[in-house]
């Protein structure tokens, strides 16, 4: 059964930077594209990144995201990346990573979140 494992979470001061691992088990990682989402508390889930599989490894955001965060892959590692940078306090939520169907395109595994809390 397939596993995905985030961490990197933690509380960070406005403008910081955090880098979240999410690392996969029970699959074959390098065939399903990833995906990073966020919730925050009273808010629907949001998508933020995904990339492909590798070797094109294309990458999208969502504009709220765009420029500071940064999605990518080690598939000799089985882990996704995100890297997060000029951290708002609205970034405040707790992070999601997602593996993709590559049969059907929906989200086949999901982790269990990792807390990104942004405050002075």
């Amino acid at each position: 059964q397939g596993q995905l494992v985030e961490s990197g979470g933690d509380l960070v001061q406005p403008g910081g930077s955090l880098r979240l691992s999410c690392r996969a088990s029970g699959f074959t990682f390098s065939r399903y594209a990833m995906r990073w989402y966020r919730q925050a508390p009273g808010k629907e889930r949001e998508l933020l990144a995904r990339i492909s599989t590798t070797p094109s490894d294309t990458t999208l955001y969502v504009d709220s995201v765009k420029g500071r965060f940064t999605i990518s892959r080690d598939d000799a590692r089985n882990t996704v990346y995100l890297q997060m940078n000029s951290l708002k306090p609205e970034d405040t939520a707790v992070y999601y990573c997602c593996a993709v169907d590559p049969d059907n395109g929906q989200g086949a595994y999901w982790g269990q979140g990792t807390q990104v809390t942004v405050s002075s």
